[in-house]
């Protein structure tokens, strides 16, 4: 029997959904270029082969397409490091599982469309402010409460020693990236890492973070 073949309707929903991932990623590149105020939406149309009309069908104004390239971005940020950070909860190892944990974050983290859409978002928290605050709440808030989560289990298996699991998870995450991506954030994409410096900042930061948060010993277990 022979296969058959896409619908019309399938193949017309793929088309649109091809030209509607090229118009954001031409909006991208020109938003984080020229800005927003000073992005224009002929440019957009020229970087994404696409006709104005085009771009108006699929969002209509410009405030709309930018609002669409950080949602886009928004789903699943956290899902990135839920595996690793659930065996953080149950694990014997602090120190080594810590350090998978802290080496796949700084990793992603520093991916490069990471790192320009955390650009964009930073550099139009003013005008947008609801969509800075949805990004915020999807990754770092989510990404430092499942982590707190951990910390506190293990906390109370007496694996670490920790008061305010929250604050110990915000502590975790700027120790591993705060000096990669504070340098590329103001030096620009151009900034590179290698995989060898990057698994150096997450290993030294573990180091840190376990040397501060500890478990005290008493004599007859020191």
């Amino acid at each position: 029997m022979q296969k058959a073949g896409p619908s019309p309707s399938d193949a017309g929903e793929d088309v649109t959904t091809q030209a509607r991932h090229r118009i954001i990623d031409a909006a991208m590149e020109v938003f984080l270029r020229d800005g927003y105020v000073g992005a224009k939406t002929d440019e957009i149309a020229s970087v994404a082969g696409a006709s104005k009309q085009t771009i108006y069908k699929h969002f209509g104004r410009k405030e709309n397409l930018f609002e669409q390239i950080v949602l886009d971005r928004l789903g699943g940020i956290d899902e990135i490091f839920q595996a690793a950070i659930r065996k953080l909860a149950v694990t014997d190892d602090v120190e080594v599982t810590l350090t998978a944990v802290a080496r796949e974050f700084v990793h992603t983290i520093m991916q490069p469309s990471q790192l320009r859409v955390r650009r964009l978002v930073i550099a139009e928290a003013g005008r947008f402010p609801h969509l800075g605050l949805a990004y915020f709440e999807a990754g770092p808030e989510r990404v430092h409460a499942a982590l707190a989560s951990a910390f506190g289990q293990l906390a109370d298996r007496g694996l670490l020693r920790i008061d305010e699991p929250v604050l110990a998870a915000n502590h975790f995450t700027w120790l591993v990236v705060s000096i990669p991506v504070n340098k590329v954030m103001f030096c620009g994409d151009d900034t590179q890492f290698t995989q060898a410096e990057l698994d150096h900042y997450a290993d030294a930061a573990v180091q840190v973070f376990t040397a501060a948060y500890r478990p005290v010993r008493g004599p007859a277990e020191s």
